[in-house]
């Protein structure tokens, strides 16, 4: 923190004003409102508390900013600008513009300084809670008594729309209960959402919540009084007293054009019609994309007083590392998502004689890569018992112990997908959580961001078909593994057996572009030893493999995933020796194959293809064609034992023979 200088950062708070005003009428398409009414916050936070460092945008000491309300872009890429981060102005003049890096929402990875993929309301503070908490396990994993190299802030600025959404409420909530005393929540309370004033869909006291919550809680009556919104700031990063902050700062939307301050209008790009009045109302000259001398003078002395914190931080850290060399090393590691070369032999293979449900095995397994992986974390929304993926003698993250591996969501899937993706985003811990995949629908959104952005987690989803029996259709997933398909860059795995499993977590792991999502049974499957242990590990890395190859000419080709794997090789033993049966775990990394090898597993001369999957169906015409026959469920389940509901269904190796010979496929 430095000293305010409230003159010179009012003219900035000015002054990023007109760059948002510039930015947005160039590109006709953008939201006003934020930046211009949080500008004061703006100033507050880049010109006088967040301690970070520009020209190493990735310093794992920085304060994290979070942009929960992503709408507001140009607020942010605007202060990254000021304070000297390698955003040059062609690129805030760029707004918008085809392969810019200032595009419509924040993306992770496109813009230095941006912590998040930020836009869906309420997602930057999941994220927000993912960070404090892996701030928290970075101090107590890496930090000794003699040297301290994890002390920072993760801030988070939200507004009245993020604080409505479901998932901010979770992860507040968890936030509270945890004592994250490194959060700070900035809520932009500007009375406004985008259809009508707020007051049209709200009543309580926000400020109220999250007291509840077990936030520390302060109120700014006026939020472009630089004064107090600096001493707040300062108040909020001194109090380490076990609970998190929460500024409730009161702004006008759209501040500096009249015509749509303090209204709805005012959230989107409905002011820059008036952009030439409102300019000049603010005092800029005509030059449009202006940034005075003061005011570039003035965030080039903060960088430098920066870049000194910086380097006394180094002192700390290079003695850190003299005197802890294991833990550097790990830290290294972990920063570089290095993965032992050796981690598949890491993991137990099972007795030939194994039946075990998926999730059962996945509990050996993620238990052995928890040995191998210091750094790995896995959480569950109150369901380990079931999930079975809890780390055994690993404890629980909590206020009283901060090394803790697991952690306990409660029930929030939501907040569990975007904290999880806090993790991915902070970049140290390769952290997990779990759920019945029928329930993954309530994290979807969180799933998909982290997607996007090419974080590095994986979700443990279980119960994964009509076999779940008696828990009925709510509980029978029989769309949800095909709907996560359609993410774009997300492995999706189901695994046949354990060995297959054991493979399916090893990919999650070594997977570091993008997240996987491991689908497990409830039921227990036999362990498929007709297929070497070799084969069946490395086919789940390349997604697909010949389970069972044909003797003679190929006549018939039956791909499965999952426990169906067992009913394919079953039916093709009835079929004949001309049948070949494809294992396809994971149409992804399948589908991700050079034409060699897929032509090779899957020739395009043998038109006579079925496929078996308990779920619905149509996914799997691009691997059978549109003549191809395909034995799924296109309805939701029954309630009843699962074995029952499965042959009630069809799901069964008389009815594979059946469709075979119905559709002449093999006689």
């Amino acid at each position: 923190m430095s000293e305010l200088n409230e003159e010179i950062l009012q003219q900035a708070a000015t002054q990023a004003r007109g760059l948002a005003i510039d930015a947005i009428h160039a590109c006709s398409s953008g939201h006003l409102g934020l930046p211009l009414g949080a500008a004061e916050i703006g100033a507050a936070l880049f010109g006088h508390s967040l301690a970070v460092d520009p020209d190493d945008p990735d310093w794992i000491n920085r304060d994290r900013f979070v942009l929960s309300a992503g709408h507001g872009s140009m607020f942010l890429y605007t202060w990254l600008h000021l304070l000297g981060y390698d955003l040059p102005m062609d690129e805030i003049r760029n707004f918008r513009v085809l392969h810019s890096k200032t595009p419509g929402h924040p993306e992770f990875g496109e813009t230095p300084g941006v912590e998040c993929t930020s836009g869906p309301l309420g997602q930057g503070v999941g994220n927000a809670v993912g960070m404090a908490i892996s701030a928290k396990l970075a101090a107590a994993t890496f930090n000794t008594e003699e040297h301290g190299i994890f002390d920072h802030h993760v801030v988070c600025l939200a507004g009245d729309g993020c604080l409505q959404e479901g998932v901010a409420a979770e992860a507040a909530s968890l936030g509270g209960h945890l004592g994250l005393d490194n959060l700070i929540i900035i809520y932009d309370s500007n009375d406004v959402t985008l259809d009508a004033m707020a007051d049209a869909t709200q009543s309580e006291s926000v400020t109220d919540r999250f007291a509840a919550y077990g936030f520390d809680v302060e109120r700014i009556e006026d939020g472009h009084d630089l004064a107090s919104l600096a001493s707040a700031l300062d108040r909020a990063r001194a109090n380490d007293n076990g609970k998190p902050k929460f500024l409730e700062v009161k702004t006008v939307i759209g501040k500096g054009i009249p015509e749509v301050a303090g209204t709805a209008a005012g959230h989107g790009e409905g002011g820059a019609k008036f952009a030439a009045e409102a300019r000049a109302g603010l005092g800029l000259p005509e030059e449009t994309f202006y940034v005075s001398e003061e005011v570039r003078s003035y965030f080039s002395a903060r960088k430098v007083q920066l870049a000194e914190q910086r380097s006394a931080w180094n002192q700390v850290y290079e003695a850190w590392r003299g005197a802890n060399p294991d833990k550097a090393a790990l830290l290294t590691g972990g920063l570089a998502g290095e993965v032992p070369a050796d981690l598949m032999d890491r993991v137990q293979t099972f007795p030939e004689d194994a039946k075990l449900a998926t999730r059962a095995a996945g509990s050996q397994i993620i238990n052995d890569l928890a040995a191998a992986l210091p750094l790995l974390v896995s959480g569950s929304a109150d369901l380990h018992g079931s999930t079975k993926n809890y780390l055994k003698e690993k404890g629980d993250f909590s206020r009283e112990n901060r090394a803790g591996r697991n952690l306990l969501f409660g029930i929030r899937e939501h907040a569990m997908g975007a904290i999880v993706n806090g993790f991915g985003y902070y970049g140290i811990f390769r952290a997990s959580g779990a759920t019945f995949a029928v329930f993954s629908d309530y994290m979807r959104p969180s799933v998909r961001l982290a997607a996007l952005a090419g974080l590095p987690v994986f979700h443990v989803w279980t119960h994964d078909s009509v076999a779940v029996g008696e828990d009925g259709p709510t509980h029978q997933p029989v769309e949800i593994t095909s709907a996560l398909r359609l993410i774009p860059n997300l492995d999706v795995v189901r695994p046949a057996d354990p060995e297959e499993t054991a493979a399916a977590f090893v990919a999650a792991i070594q997977r570091t572009d993008g997240p996987t999502g491991l689908i497990l049974s409830r039921q227990g499957v036999p362990n498929l030893n007709e297929i070497p242990v070799a084969d069946r590990r490395a086919g789940v890395l390349r997604g697909g493999y010949v389970a069972r190859r044909e003797q003679g000419e190929l006549e018939l080709i039956i791909l499965a995933s999952g426990s169906e794997l067992s009913i394919a090789l079953a039916a093709a033993d009835e079929l004949g020796d001309t049948v070949r049966v494809l294992s396809m775990p994971c149409m992804e990394r399948f589908d991700r194959q050079d034409d060699a090898y897929k032509a090779e597993v899957l020739p395009r001369k043998c038109k006579n293809r079925l496929a078996v999957e308990a779920g619905v169906t149509d996914l799997w015409h691009k691997y059978v064609g549109t003549d191809g026959v395909i034995v799924g469920i296109n309805r939701f389940g029954l309630s009843a034992p699962g074995g029952t509901v499965m042959s009630e269904l069809g799901i069964s190796v008389e009815n594979v023979v059946k469709q075979a010979a119905l559709a002449g496929l093999k006689t």
